[in-house]
């Protein structure tokens, strides 16, 4: 085997970054793509130092008319490492990448589950998480949404989602496949410019690198990587806040109220009031999350928030679900 420096580099990121242990049960989504072919080439050298039990999985959505070709594709590939092979074909129209996306992850958890693995292993780049973060801020997001790809999220109790390759671009990604002659398979779909991420990759990150900055990329990947750490502390300080909001009316993290009570939940405004605005947005949108049939938008957030200073009897309009809250005192209700 030729050992490069992306064999070391990814070797260091697994070590340090504590994304897996020696011995464990990887199942990496292929889908026959440079960065998927970069990354399971890359396991498959490594796994003899960490005596992997390596799986591949393929997801085809049925967009393409070459795509049970693509399934095949990979399958052969599989069966020449020696690696188990795993096949889940969309049966329901997929219409957009949200719902792809989301069936996807459905999908690989699925075959995880079945077949007993605990990690569910993504050939993500900087670059995608470059796009990531573009495309977020435009459609409009906080924090959150600027560093949506993470090294390392649960999908279930027992299951991973990891990410090695989020400091490796795709221009490297390309240049591994080439040195080691992997036959990638070109996705069509990719230069299609309906879908919003493939014109962010096709036209405004060359833009942005030739009038702007040549390591764009890199930058913006930085960027989104600083933000997950910050990400990561605002959540956990917002989480104290909240529980402290709370604990005063002997309330646990888990609050809500038995089934007879008019109310869901009730914060302290005192203990809220002493919080930045930062915190004090967080605090609302957890606990938004816990009553709300749907993820919070701004909106509910701002509406919520509002109550920490507003004059005693405010109250919000219904939030979807029905829910109210109001400014009792010190105190803000949901009920």
């Amino acid at each position: 085997m030729v050992w490069t420096a992306l064999h070391a580099k990814i070797h260091r990121t697994i070590r340090s970054r504590h994304l897996f242990e020696r011995h464990q049960r990887l199942l990496v989504a292929v889908s026959g793509g440079q960065d998927s072919l970069c990354l399971i080439k890359l396991l498959l050298d490594l796994q003899p130092k960490w005596e992997w039990q390596l799986g591949i999985a393929h997801c085809d959505h049925h967009w393409r008319d070459d795509s049970q070709a693509n399934a095949h594709h990979v399958e052969n590939l599989a069966q020449n490492w020696g690696v188990s092979f795993y096949l889940k074909t969309a049966t329901e129209v997929i219409n957009s990448e949200a719902t792809a996306r989301d069936w996807r992850y459905q999908a690989l958890s699925a075959i995880a589950q079945a077949h007993n693995y605990q990690y569910i292993v993504t050939g993500h780049t900087a670059s995608d998480r470059a796009e990531t973060l573009l495309y977020n801020l435009i459609r409009g997001t906080g924090a959150d949404g600027l560093q949506a790809l993470t090294w390392q999220r649960p999908l279930s109790d027992h299951i991973f989602l990891v990410r090695p390759l989020l400091e490796i671009t795709r221009k490297q990604t390309e240049e591994f496949c080439q040195d080691f002659n992997l036959p990638i398979w070109e996705d069509s779909t990719n230069q299609d410019l309906k879908y919003a991420r493939n014109r962010i990759r096709q036209e405004l990150i060359p833009y942005l690198q030739a009038k702007f900055n040549p390591q764009a990329e890199l930058a913006l990947a930085q960027t989104a990587e600083l933000l997950q750490a910050e990400v990561e502390y605002l959540e956990q300080a917002a989480q104290e806040l909240r529980e402290e909001s709370m604990r005063d009316w002997g309330l646990d993290n888990n609050s809500s109220l038995s089934p007879s009570s008019s109310y869901l939940l009730r914060l302290n405004r005192r203990v809220l009031q002493k919080a930045p605005l930062a915190l004090q947005r967080r605090v609302m949108r957890q606990v938004l999350q816990q009553i709300l049939p749907e993820a919070p938008n701004f909106e509910h957030i701002e509406k919520l928030t509002a109550l920490i200073s507003a004059p005693n009897r405010s109250q919000t309009d219904p939030f979807p679900g029905g829910a109210i809250a109001q400014v009792q005192g010190d105190t803000i209700v949901l009920r």
